[in-house]
């Protein structure tokens, strides 16, 4: 590699590290307002959670039909919340590697939220029932809730559940599944429901005419929540992959800068010694 390869690559590497730079200055904000979101939605759900939880206390599932179980099985119906774009690191992968895995052939449809989901569900040759993919995730929220409702009750589907990349911290994401219906009690759930053994709650109207109201105020709420959760780690995962990007390329702008200038050298202690062998030839002359 000559001088002039090197000031031209090293331009080149300089121009990445500005849009790198700028990309993780954009991420950084958007993945603060995300977080943001992500913690603020937490103690709503946890609350829900507790509500339903007191109410459905020492209940059958013959009170709503969101809690009774198919007796015969039928096909699965899976939300799968991906990111529209890439340049996040492993967050997609870590995503579409999850679901190859847990993909049960022909028994699964599929309602999509991201371009990078729709793509690779086409790929795998499963039925995508619905494709939200756009860049306002949240507006969709009501479609995608009352598509799942109506599939299910229908009985077209015996199991609905949602996948998505919830958002532990700036550096980390973890791949989750939860089924959404039919609905149960949690594990933490019922734990719970053990310090109420001495707590009875009288709950006007009777449990069985709000119960419904209130298993689908927390299912459409668990939905956008799983699309807060998403963005949250998408944005962190993208300023992450922009700032390595970005101080990869200062790595190499460094290494490129310090072989310029032995190239440099090199030349001018070549050129030095044309001169003198030059002078000297004239001089014996």
């Amino acid at each position: 590699m000559n001088l002039r390869q090197v000031r031209k690559k090293t331009k080149s590497v300089t121009n990445v590290k500005k849009i790198t730079k700028s990309m993780q200055l954009v991420s950084a904000i958007k993945m603060k307002r995300a977080q943001q979101a992500a913690i603020e939605a937490k103690p709503y759900q946890e609350q829900l959670e507790a509500i339903i939880n007191r109410v459905m206390y020492k209940k059958n599932e013959s009170i709503s039909s969101l809690l009774v179980k198919p007796k015969i099985e039928k096909k699965f119906l899976r939300i799968i919340i991906s990111a529209n774009k890439g340049l996040c690191g492993s967050f997609n992968i870590d995503l579409l590697r999850y679901l190859l895995k847990n993909n049960e052939k022909n028994k699964t449809d599929y309602i999509v939220v991201g371009k990078k989901a729709a793509t690779f569900v086409s790929k795998i040759g499963e039925t995508i029932l619905a494709d939200f993919s756009s860049n306002q995730s949240l507006n969709n929220v009501s479609a995608i809730f009352t598509m799942v409702i109506n599939s299910f009750l229908s009985g077209t589907y015996s199991k609905v559940s949602i996948i998505y990349n919830a958002f532990i911290s700036t550096l980390k994401t973890e791949t989750v599944e939860h089924t959404l219906l039919p609905f149960s009690l949690t594990s933490e759930l019922k734990k719970e429901s053990v310090k109420h053994l001495q707590n009875e709650y009288i709950i006007e109207p009777n449990p069985e005419d709000i119960i419904d109201s209130l298993l689908k105020s927390y299912l459409k709420d668990k939905i956008r929540n799983s699309i807060v959760q998403s963005e949250a780690g998408e944005h962190s995962a993208r300023m992450i992959a922009m700032k390595n990007a970005t101080d990869n390329a200062n790595d190499v702008i460094y290494n490129l800068t310090l072989l310029g200038n032995k190239l440099r050298q090199e030349k001018i202690t070549n050129e030095l010694l044309d001169m003198i062998t030059a002078k000297e030839s004239v001089g014996t002359v």
